[in-house]
């Protein structure tokens, strides 16, 4: 039994549709454009490869989750109203710009040695598993609201911190301190293959 199917109804329904668009969808873009050119200006490459490397990872998720809409009936998570353009079955534009700055905001709390450690574990690690436990409660809240919802009643904060966030944040940590090469290499990679099955599965066979 499913905790909400019409969830996946009410989603599609709105899914990249402009009816819903509000104008602060513009001024959110401006703050992330921002966000970024302030980066560049302090030469901050490290962060600036946390930032891009945790918002590829998002859109690899959430193009997995709007296949399994597909094939399923049902994504494991979906935004059935409450967002100004649904860009895919489970991400609202507003959560997606917030994931585009996620992991260069959350790389200016990373202590400057890669191997110090924390309660005997490596920073990179506890900072990773600790964000992520923090972004996996906050969705507990979310899904009291009606703009968010588990559509699965096995999938929950526990399935969201393992397969969701984890590799989030440790993509996004371990990027941070590779070479330049190494995370030109990383990001443009993620980035390749997101745009292709974007490019496939939305545009060409129009299953997400």
């Amino acid at each position: 039994m499913l905790h909400n199917p019409d969830a996946t109804r009410a989603a599609l329904d709105i899914l990249r549709s402009g009816k819903p668009f509000q104008w602060y969808v513009i001024t959110l873009l401006a703050l992330v454009i921002y966000v970024y050119l302030n980066e560049v200006s302090k030469k901050n490459w490290k962060g600036i490869a946390a930032g891009l490397s945790l918002y590829m990872v998002h859109w690899h998720a959430e193009i997995v989750n709007a296949l399994i809409q597909h094939f399923t009936g049902h994504a494991l998570w979906t935004v059935p109203c409450g967002t100004a353009f649904l860009l895919l079955v489970g991400v609202g534009v507003e959560i997606n710009l917030m994931f585009a700055i996620a992991g260069l905001a959350f790389s200016k709390i990373l202590p400057e040695d890669p191997g110090e450690k924390i309660l005997g574990v490596n920073n990179r690690l506890f900072f990773a598993f600790l964000n992520a436990a923090i972004f996996a409660i906050a969705e507990i809240f979310l899904v009291k609201t009606p703009t968010f919802v588990w559509v699965y009643p096995w999938w929950g904060a526990l399935p969201v911190f393992l397969t969701v966030y984890i590799p989030f944040f440790v993509v996004s940590f371990y990027c941070y301190d590779c070479k330049p090469r190494t995370q030109l290499i990383t990001i443009s990679t993620m980035a390749l293959v997101n745009v292709l099955a974007l490019v496939v599965f939305a545009g060409i066979l129009k299953w997400i």
